[in-house]
């Protein structure tokens, strides 16, 4: 919903959790308020405002200031009314002629020291000192600038994104506070005493520093001192849009704050479920793609990849693409063709292309990125627990005990819920870390991991199995738990196959890599814990066994009764913003909306009366199988919505064979990616900021996403598939993506409540939500399994093919790093460049040094499937034998070496385990060089079409 800019409502401090309530009265206003609540924050929900500099809801009351001074009945002196509880009974003044005195002695402290350039301040008129002098009737300061003051510090202009003006810092110690309680990096402190006290990045400029730019202290800072650069340039926006965050599966809601159409700043909506106020640097900063000179804002088509594109109208282009497809299909079968969805695109335009394949091509070869990412998650969380979701809230984790991360690296892929996590950590709770690497979690100044287990890659199965072999054997279990919510068959079996002596941490220790009694310590620890949380990623599930490792996780989890209730539960770390809702969206070949097979006569039925044609029964193509099939000249057009499959699938030789042997390819996206330089038919799409629709995060919570500004191209990417399923000759008419909601809605029993009323009302919605939840489920399987009995599976470890020899040594993996984001098409047209302008592979020392390698050199890394060639940085992060790079560069070619390996279940790729062998070299690899002269080419094509446009 559009609205004229206004700072977020404060409320001084943060609110308080008790359930016992006490009365006060201030200013003869009466008000019932949570036992430990601020008086300050009393007066805010009063609608009372109490002046305040120092004091701000995202952080701890600090009662510095003593502008917020109030006066308490029977009570001597002004207490600060940021850090006076409200009691009962108590009866309090925040306006006295008394107090305004006081106040304006202050404030006049204050501005003695301050510059006095409110006109030219990019704060001017969004600025709390200013405010707040005003609101006090400052209107004359008696102490001058002649003495000594800080009025000529000097800026630090270090940070891309954000300017700090230390002449204009009040030391109120906010963006410090910030930085520790809300992003818990401590990068700032107050350096000096008394008057030589001043705002420190730890003796660096920020970005010599430890600074994350999440821009928490941006927020916090109550003055100009801490100033977006777009604030600087742009000014004050005029209005503001909420909306939802494009990047990783947190899902964080923000505020666009806009002037006309053009974005000026993004900031955290404080009343995101999800986020609570807070961002990272991506969603905080780097938004700036969306209007890059990159974008593509005109349909373009050619005849063969070898052509110059051709600018044409959006009829042209849907029509042409339209006349291909149905030409493959009259000369190759019904099955000749299919599309990939996006994880980046919202709900309402992932369930089009699904409707469209099945309905207008009238087969079910329509796939998403989630098989390459969390397939694994649906396969195993659908069998053990009967949902292929993850149970709880990001909220939950603070009331965890114990809480393990496996194969996830949240500061740097989940950046917001890894700061709730390192909270929690902070606040007490137990941490377990099952990584190949050193993540930061395991060892900080500030937060250390009690038990890291450095697991080999592709050995997750065998450390879950000897968890589980501990716990069982040793009758550190829930019996009740189990007996009471458990097939009790499945249970029976599994039981007896996980107490063999092959699943004893003693008999693994060397396949695994842990120390049996390490890893004995942790079981115990999670076994032993109040509420034990697992939180894992895409390094559990990338494996050729991750449906497996999975279901081991689950087992775990009812094992111990750390399923249905807050604080506990199974969460698979979603890596895209909208991978979750792709699934739930029925882009699997084998699944409509809901997770319902199509063999299902009954739900198919529901689905033909609606959208008006007989559907096929039987399962589609999934990408592997659409690739190889392109290879052998059997599929031969494909419609890929938003994803970059040239870069981000394996084997990256045979993805591109697979691109060249396709007739049409049709590629909807808002850049030229490396998938679209094998294209026919470009469809520019469009970003978050220039359509409405919804997507789903990790926890399953639906948030909205709502248009900032036009479309560039002119439609969003809903109209765009509609356009093309009506030049196919299926009609499809809907005015607006609430009308696909509802459709959705109508035909999906998990989303029966939802509605894009039920969303503007509520902020956002976890599913399930229908008659029974009409309000979401924040926690999932709270009095029974969705499947009804929780099934304990049985997780045979069975190594990798993938297996290191003399010819390969090396086991490489891969992850992500902070400021990028999946294949950088996105992150690499901002300033986030600034920290990752190029994938680096990282290498022990000791494999350095055994072949010869210094810190900075360039290694040729050959796999059984290919070459490539990466930067060294020597780091004791990875342990000998395990080298570690990220993909998010296209010249890198990560995945030129990664193999066409997969998960035996879903064929999700083993992205985390590939055999290498690294030498120093002098040139790029053969691909490097074959790359850079075709991605060339490409872009003069590309520049000739504009050109003749």
């Amino acid at each position: 919903m559009l609205k004229y800019y206004e700072p977020q409502k404060d409320f001084g401090t943060p609110p308080a959790s008790s359930d016992a309530q006490v009365s006060l009265t201030i200013d003869g206003v009466a008000i019932k308020v949570p036992e430990g609540t601020s008086v300050m924050r009393a007066a805010a929900l009063a609608g009372i405002k109490v002046p305040k500099l120092c004091a701000t809801d995202s952080v701890d009351a600090f009662g510095s200031c003593r502008v917020c001074m109030v006066e308490i009945d029977g009570r001597r002196g002004y207490p600060a009314s940021c850090t006076t509880p409200a009691e009962e009974g108590m009866s309090v003044s925040t306006q006295t002629p008394k107090l305004a005195n006081l106040r304006r002695n202050v404030m006049e402290l204050y501005i003695s020291d301050h510059p006095l350039d409110c006109l030219t301040c990019p704060a001017n008129g969004d600025c709390e000192l200013q405010d707040t002098a005003g609101e006090l009737g400052l209107r004359e300061v008696r102490y001058g600038f002649e003495g000594e003051n800080h009025l000529s510090a000097e800026k630090d202009q270090s940070n891309p994104y954000f300017t700090f003006d230390p002449s204009k810092c009040i030391v109120c110690s906010r963006c410090v506070r910030a930085c520790e309680e809300v992003q818990g990096t401590f990068a700032l402190t107050i350096e000096g005493r008394g008057f030589d006290s001043k705002v420190s990045a730890g003796g660096a400029d920020f970005i010599a520093s430890d600074c994350v730019s999440c821009g928490a202290c941006v927020d916090a800072c109550p003055t100009a001192t801490l100033t977006e650069n777009s604030i600087i340039e742009q000014g004050i926006p005029e209005h503001s849009v909420v909306t939802t965050c494009a990047y990783c599966g947190v899902g964080c809601s923000l505020r666009a704050e806009v002037k006309g159409n053009t974005v000026v700043r993004m900031t955290p909506w404080k009343d995101g479920a999800a986020n609570e106020g807070h961002a990272c640097v991506k969603g905080r900063f780097a938004w700036g793609y969306a209007t890059h000179g990159d974008r593509i804002t005109s349909p373009m088509i050619r005849d063969s990849i070898d052509d110059a594109w051709r600018e044409v109208s959006w009829d042209e282009a849907v029509n042409f693409a339209a006349s291909r497809f149905r030409d493959i299909q009259q000369r190759h079968g019904r099955n000749a063709i299919g599309a990939i969805t996006s994880s980046r695109c919202t709900n309402e335009e992932v369930y089009l292309v699904q409707k469209l394949v099945r309905a207008g091509f009238g087969n079910n070869n329509v796939d998403t990125c989630a098989r390459v990412c969390h397939s694994p998650t649906g396969y195993g969380l659908k069998t053990t627990l009967g949902e292929s979701a993850g149970t709880q809230t990001f909220a939950s984790v603070a009331k965890a005990d114990v809480i393990m991360v496996m194969g996830s690296n949240p500061t740097e892929a989940h950046p917001v819920f890894g700061s709730r996590l390192k909270k929690r950590l902070r606040d007490g709770a137990k941490l377990i870390v099952i990584d190949p690497r050193s993540i930061e979690l395991v060892a900080t100044p500030h937060i250390r991991a009690d038990y890291h287990l450095p697991v080999n890659p592709g050995c997750n199965v065998a450390v879950l199995n000897a968890m589980a072999h501990v716990i069982a054997t040793e009758a550190l279990y829930d019996a009740d738990y189990v007996a009471a919510r458990c097939d009790s068959a499945a249970f029976a079996q599994w039981f007896e196959f996980i107490c063999s002596d092959e699943h004893s941490p003693e008999a693994l220790a060397e396949t695994t890599g842990v120390e049996a009694q390490t890893l004995r310590a942790a079981a115990r620890l999670y076994a032993n814990a109040g509420n034990g949380a697992i939180y894992y990623g895409l390094g559990v599930t990338e494996h050729s066994q991750g449906s497996t490792a999975v279901m081991g996780i689950a087992n775990l989890a009812m094992l111990t009764g750390n399923l249905g209730r807050e604080g506990v539960g199974v969460n698979p770390m979603r890596g895209q913003n909208n991978v979750q809702g792709s699934c739930d969206m029925g882009s699997f070949p084998h699944e409509l909306p809901g997770y319902r097979h199509l063999s299902d006569a009954v739900t198919r039925s529901l689905f033909e009366e609606a959208w008006q044609v007989e559907l096929d029964p039987n399962p589609g193509m999934r990408i592997p199988n659409m690739f190889d099939a392109a290879v052998d000249g059997e599929f031969r057009g494909l419609y890929c919505q938003g994803e970059d499959v040239a870069q981000s699938d394996p084997n990256t030789h045979h993805i591109e064979a697979a691109l060249r042997g396709l007739e049409c390819l049709v590629v909807q996206d808002i850049f030229l990616n490396e998938t679209a330089k094998y294209a026919h038919v470009f469809l520019p799409g469009a970003s978050f900021l220039e359509k409405d629709g919804t997507f789903i995060n990790a926890e399953r919570r639906i948030s909205p996403v709502r248009k900032v500004m036009p479309p560039l191209s002119g439609k969003a990417d809903w109209e765009a598939t509609m356009a093309f399923a009506n030049a196919l000759g299926y009609p499809m008419d809907y005015a607006h993506p609430s009308e696909i909601m509802d459709e959705i809605a109508a035909l999906t029993p998990t989303f029966n409540g939802v509605s894009y009323a039920k969303l503007d009302q509520l902020g956002s919605i976890q599913w399930p939500c229908n008659e029974e939840a009409p309000e979401g489920t924040p926690t999932m399987h709270v009095d029974s399994f969705v499947r009804g009995e929780g099934y304990f599976a049985i997780t045979e470890f069975v190594p990798t093919d993938e297996r290191a020899n003399r010819r390969f040594p090396l086991l490489l993996t891969t992850g992500r790093i902070l400021s990028q984001y999946n294949v950088g098409a996105q992150t690499r047209r901002t300033a986030n460049t600034v920290w990752h302008d190029e994938d680096i592979l990282e290498i022990h020392p000791h494999d350095a040094q055994e072949r010869g390698i210094c810190d900075g050199d360039w290694l040729g890394i050959q796999s059984r499937a290919g070459d490539t060639v990466l930067r060294a940085r020597l780091s004791e992060s990875v342990k000998p034998g395990v080298v570690y790079t990220t993909f998010h560069h296209p010249f890198s070619g990560a995945n030129v070496v990664t193999t066409d390996n997969s998960d035996w279940a879903t064929n999700c790729p083993e992205y985390k385990v590939t055999a290498v062998q690294v030498t120093k070299v002098t040139a790029p690899s053969a691909w490097q060089a074959r790359q850079r002269a075709f991605g060339e080419r490409q872009q003069a094509l590309l520049a000739k079409a504009r050109v003749d446009a």
